[in-house]
């Protein structure tokens, strides 16, 4: 696969899924909590990875929660984002469920920490010599702490995550929003910036701004998927657009 980096000014990056595996770590949380909350409530029909591609990969965590909720029928106040985590305390709020994900994502994050993907390791080094500006686009709060357990942040010049787009007002994934802020933090206009990510919402936003290209990584969401969401061109991993991939005699 080949991709002419030097048409770009920067890549602007997903991070769970795309610089590390965290998103496995995520969809286990989420499998956690919603069975728990649905089985308490005897509710019969379980939450699935399908659930996790179809209503909560790559959104705001409490946007995650409703539309997972709307699936089933149940409607929640949404709470603040102060509410307790602890289930015994009482907070079936949309609140309360994501802050307790974000608490059992935290747990595993602490206990068995997280390395980058090597391919991803790869593209970043090379676009790094390259002079290329790279930032992390990341729905979750948790992306500085990722970052740091991954010992990669040293890679992104700006980072927006899921508590900067609270405090600045900024709509999340689908929206294209938060990528179009990092563009402006590099200094960059969009159409010469790259978006990466493995989750459909993300495409989407990506394809709903201007940006020069929308590359998508099936992480296990399936390349249609990830074309109809609007990827122009979609890898299994990102060793497949570094120059050892591109090397003469490889197919473009």
């Amino acid at each position: 696969m080949i991709v002419d980096w030097s048409a770009y000014r920067a890549v602007l990056f997903d991070l769970d899924g795309v610089i590390t595996p965290t998103a496995e770590v995520h969809m286990r949380a989420w499998a956690q909590m919603f069975n728990d909350f649905l089985s308490a409530r005897g509710v019969e029909d379980p939450y699935t990875d399908a659930d996790y591609f179809e209503h909560v990969d790559g959104k705001p965590r409490y946007d995650g929660v409703r539309d997972l909720l709307a699936s089933r029928g149940i409607t929640l106040p949404d709470g603040t984002p102060e509410d307790p985590a602890d289930q015994a305390a009482g907070a079936e709020t949309v609140c309360g469920l994501g802050n307790r994900k974000n608490d059992a994502f935290g747990q595993v994050l602490r206990e068995e920490g997280v390395a980058a993907y090597p391919g991803s390791l790869r593209l970043l080094d090379e676009l790094r010599e390259r002079g290329t500006a790279l930032a992390i686009v990341s729905s979750s709060k948790n992306a500085p702490d990722v970052l740091a357990a991954a010992g990669v942040t040293d890679y992104f010049t700006v980072v927006v995550h899921g508590g900067v787009a609270a405090e600045r007002g900024l709509k999340g994934k689908p929206a294209p929003d938060t990528y179009q802020e990092a563009a402006r933090e590099l200094g960059v206009p969009d159409e010469t910036a790259v978006v990466v990510e493995d989750a459909t919402s993300g495409v989407a936003a990506g394809a709903a701004g201007d940006f020069g290209l929308v590359v998508g990584v099936d992480r296990g969401v399936g390349h249609d998927a990830l074309t109809r969401a609007g990827a122009d061109v979609v890898v299994d991993d990102l060793d497949e657009l570094t120059a050892a991939a591109a090397a003469p005699g490889d197919p473009a």
